[in-house]
């Protein structure tokens, strides 16, 4: 990385996580071999007194005039549904809200330009732990079964649609299960984690992943993520089967929790030091 210079990183999205990684690159960038070359906000208000003016980009298709290797998505999966495939033709993209790839068709543009334009699309693993394992018994062939539950308190959901209207009639309620294709579009800010697991585990998929979004009012200041996996019967009629249970500290009301956002620097690292291959690939 040395020989040819610091790896240009622009990010696109400002909130919590955003303003994480951009103070982290203006910290330690440098040292990393890693440069910001600059940040957009759908409201360029709020990088204001934080983030230098020669930084703050006002158009996103403008992007392409900064010259960067890996442009960070933390924004919101519209982000990747309006602009995903543009920002293909111009750098590496680093998917910080996969949620967007449960719709098919921005699944497909995404692929598509990443194979004309040949730039990477990275996904985020997130708060989904355990991904190398999962990714290895698929591909083997023994994953049978993978369900993940996200349960945090109603203030840390952002929902849209039908499950808007939802309402928690007891301690905790069961706002979803099903596929986490179905959930994406209504809960695309809370099913990210979901999103990831079907990239995961591409023999299911976001059709098989069953994902299950559950509202708890016990748990102010934590997310918790199970992931159940089995794999077939053996010989003795009996899976393999494997049971995580992940819980996250997080600010009250909040989406993302504090482990999230260091997962995510650690996966922006990653990403800075794989080459630029084609496909979507998990980091």
């Amino acid at each position: 990385m040395a020989d040819r210079g610091p790896r240009r990183v622009g990010v696109v999205g400002y909130g919590r996580l955003g303003q994480s990684l951009v103070s982290r690159l203006l910290a330690q960038g440098p040292e990393l071999g890693l440069e910001l070359v600059f940040v957009w906000n759908r409201d360029p208000g709020r990088m204001a007194g934080s983030v230098p003016p020669s930084l703050q980009l006002q158009n996103l298709a403008a992007l392409g005039e900064r010259h960067p290797d890996l442009v960070v998505e933390v924004a919101h999966p519209k982000i990747i549904h309006e602009s995903g495939a543009q920002i293909l033709r111009h750098a590496n993209l680093l998917v910080g809200s996969p949620s967007a790839l449960g719709d098919q068709t921005t699944e497909r543009q995404l692929l598509e330009a990443s194979n004309h334009w040949n730039h990477a699309v990275f996904v985020a693993r997130g708060a989904l732990w355990g991904t190398e394992d999962i990714r290895r018994l698929d591909a083997a062939g023994g994953l049978q079964s993978l369900r993940v539950t996200m349960a945090t308190h109603p203030d840390g959901f952002r929902l849209e649609g039908p499950l808007a209207e939802s309402h928690s009639t007891g301690r905790r309620t069961v706002l979803y299960e099903g596929p986490v294709r179905g959930l994406c579009p209504f809960a695309p800010r809370n099913s990210n984690t979901m999103a990831a697991a079907a990239l995961a585990a591409p023999s299911l998929g976001f059709d098989g992943v069953i994902g299950v979004l559950v509202a708890d009012l016990s748990l102010t200041d934590m997310h918790v993520v199970d992931v159940e996996l089995s794999g077939p019967p053996g010989p003795t009629g009996r899976s393999f089967a494997v049971h995580t249970r992940r819980e996250n500290p997080a600010e009250p009301g909040a989406v993302t929790g504090s482990a999230t956002v260091t997962a995510f620097w650690r996966s922006l690292l990653a990403c800075c030091q794989l080459p630029s291959r084609p496909g979507i690939h998990l980091c």
